[in-house]
């Protein structure tokens, strides 16, 4: 708002005179300035904000910005593990104590179940079902979803719920307790993986949501299709997987490599060629 002001005087326009065209100026000055698509996009959905404000208080009229497009963005792809280096993470919690058992419990679930990290801290011992292999999560808008857990994680979740929960005395019914027998908060789940990411020799930038990020890019580089990874994420559009689209397309080169019969990479490609 202050760089749009100093743009105001710069021009002698009074906010009720602003135009469609002055803020694509504004862009322009702005880019001028150093501004990458990033911020401005921030600086313009700001403006668009402030402006409908403005008409509902009954200020402007109409709103200048309604019709502004924000600079499209590139799409960044997620950081992710690779899958040495995800084991490596989950085999950081060592020791016997009560709270190595909740850590290495905690790390094969989020791993393999992709889970948010608040559907994590939220999960109660109710939630697990150890006979069917599944547990129930909770995502965003409450909506409920079914996800199968690997025997791995089952294992120490069982572990855990047996020998560790109980130690920690709890105090409310969620599954992964801290030291005073209360749920564990997201900050500290970040500060858990961040620490156990250090202790493994990962030196890239990750948190809880790298886990959820690996989860899907393994499945998709083993095979699975995307409609399924979505509803392991219990992603609500098909929109927010294909961030993930990547991997398939590095899979699919890759088969189409190795068995299309003019492919660089076949073994033994045109052999009979001289016979022509």
């Amino acid at each position: 708002m202050r760089a749009f002001g100093e743009f105001l005087d710069e021009l002698g326009l009074h906010l009720d005179a602003v135009r469609e065209e002055h803020l694509l100026l504004f862009s322009a000055w702005m880019r001028s300035r150093g501004d990458g698509s990033r911020s401005l996009a921030r600086r313009l959905s700001c403006l668009r904000n402030f402006f409908a404000w403005c008409v509902e208080e009954s200020e402007l009229a109409a709103n200048p910005a309604a019709l502004i497009d924000s600079p499209k963005l590139p799409d960044l792809l997620p950081d992710v593990l690779s899958q040495t280096e995800m084991a490596a993470v989950l085999a950081a919690p060592a020791g016997v104590d009560r709270l190595a058992a909740r850590d290495r419990a905690m790390l094969e679930l989020l791993y393999a179940a992709g889970l948010r990290v608040t559907e994590l801290v939220t999960l109660r011992p109710g939630d697990i079902d150890m006979q069917r292999g599944v547990i129930k999560v909770f995502g965003k808008g409450s909506k409920e979803r079914l996800v199968p857990v690997n025997e791995p994680a089952l294992a120490k979740i069982a572990v855990y719920l047996r020998d560790a929960r109980p130690a920690l005395k709890p105090v409310e019914d969620i599954l992964f307790l801290n030291r005073s027998g209360r749920g564990l908060t997201r900050q500290a789940v970040f500060k858990l993986v961040c620490r156990y990411a250090l202790r493994a020799g990962i030196r890239k930038h990750i948190s809880p949501h790298t886990f959820r990020h690996s989860f899907a890019t393994h499945l998709l580089e083993g095979g699975a299709d995307l409609r399924s990874v979505q509803l392991l994420l219990g992603h609500a559009d098909l929109a927010a997987t294909e961030l993930y689209t990547h991997v398939q397309a590095d899979r699919l080169r890759r088969i189409h490599r190795s068995f299309h019969p003019r492919s660089v990479d076949k073994p033994g490609r045109m052999a009979n060629d001289q016979d022509a």
